[in-house]
């Protein structure tokens, strides 16, 4: 098995509130560091009443306060709505305060709606790889010396930027990843359908450098553990649900098991929930363990990062322990 990592989004339940969700999340992230995952990845997303990941360099912070050895890290900081210094003083100081144990995913997608977009992004750079040049240009030191920047020194200025992982769902962050020889998540927990074909661009147009002399990728995954395959059809039925209804307009938290269950689909919403749930890994522990080994051997990645989206701070805890028992992870 390869190392297994969490993303995680605060999701927001129905019978919950988003600032529980949050703090939620930091419980979550002090199991996964027991149980022996790899990472602990935060998301970013916006004006969504189901997800409360609004600020994942606060989350950060916190979680990899109160935790002790997993890496911690965003998934992702989405270039849009950043100012490329502020991130790289931001991310620099993480680093500085938790050194080894911090990553930084990058994002070219606003994670939110058109609306909210422009809420977040109010001056003039609004070309998410120019937002990526600056950020490097700052970290690197490389702006030109007639460039109004030139004598901008991002502080702290004694520590170096934490991993650069480029975040994406399509051929474009492979390539961007590939020629600035950065790590490379694929989000195949919502597109899996392009995870292959990106993979494999990056993995051959792979440039190597001093930092990184080998590509490194990891695949996102749903992934629904229950204590047996029935179990994990009632854990999967809210987040069906709650797809679908951010899929078609209708914004609401996470509903109630009950709610879910008495849900009757039409025929587009079914196709709605199978797009998302595509490469979704579901069943018992050992369907699961099957799935996970089968996947990594055919995508060839060198890490799985597994997203569920299971409301409840007590039962994603639970979820991760059988993930954890199932890959023989390391505790601690």
């Amino acid at each position: 098995m390869v190392p297994l990592s969490v993303l995680d989004l605060s999701p927001v339940p129905a019978t919950g509130t988003p600032s529980q969700a949050i703090r939620d999340s930091v419980a979550v992230a002090a199991a996964c560091d027991a149980l022996g995952f790899a990472r602990f990845w935060v998301a970013e997303h916006h004006n969504l009443p189901n997800v409360a990941s609004s600020a994942p360099e606060v989350l950060i912070a916190h979680i990899a306060a109160t935790t002790s050895r997993i890496r911690v890290g965003a998934g992702g900081i989405m270039l849009p709505n950043h100012n490329p210094l502020r991130v790289v003083e931001i991310f620099r100081t993480l680093a500085a305060l938790h050194p080894g144990r911090i990553d930084l995913g990058l994002g070219r997608a606003p994670g939110t709606d058109p609306v909210t977009a422009s809420a977040l992004q109010r001056d003039e750079i609004k070309d998410p790889n120019a937002r990526l040049a600056e950020l490097l240009a700052f970290e690197r030191g490389t702006f030109e010396p007639s460039h109004p920047f030139h004598g901008i020194s991002a502080m702290p200025t004694d520590v170096t930027l934490p991993e650069i992982w480029m975040l994406g769902s399509s051929l474009a962050g492979a390539d961007i990843a590939a020629a600035e020889s950065f790590r490379y998540a694929f989000a195949g927990h919502f597109a899996m359908r392009h995870a292959t074909a990106a993979l494999a661009w990056y993995r051959s147009h792979f440039r190597p450098s001093e930092a990184l002399p080998r590509p490194y990728s990891m695949l996102g995954v749903t992934v629904i553990c229950g204590e047996d395959d029935a179990h994990a059809q009632e854990l999967l039925a809210p987040l069906k649900l709650a797809v679908v209804r951010i899929r078609t307009g209708r914004r609401a938290p996470i509903p109630t098991l009950t709610e879910a269950r008495e849900y009757r689909y039409s025929g587009q919403e079914e196709a709605i929930a199978d797009e998302f749930l595509r490469g979704a890994i579901i069943g018992g522990p050992e369907r699961v363990r099957e799935g996970l080994e089968r996947l990594a051997h055919e995508s060839a990645v060198d890490e799985l990062m597994l997203a569920s989206l299971i409301p409840g701070r007590d039962e994603r805890i639970r979820h991760y322990t059988r993930l954890a028992t199932l890959a023989g992870l390391p505790r601690r």
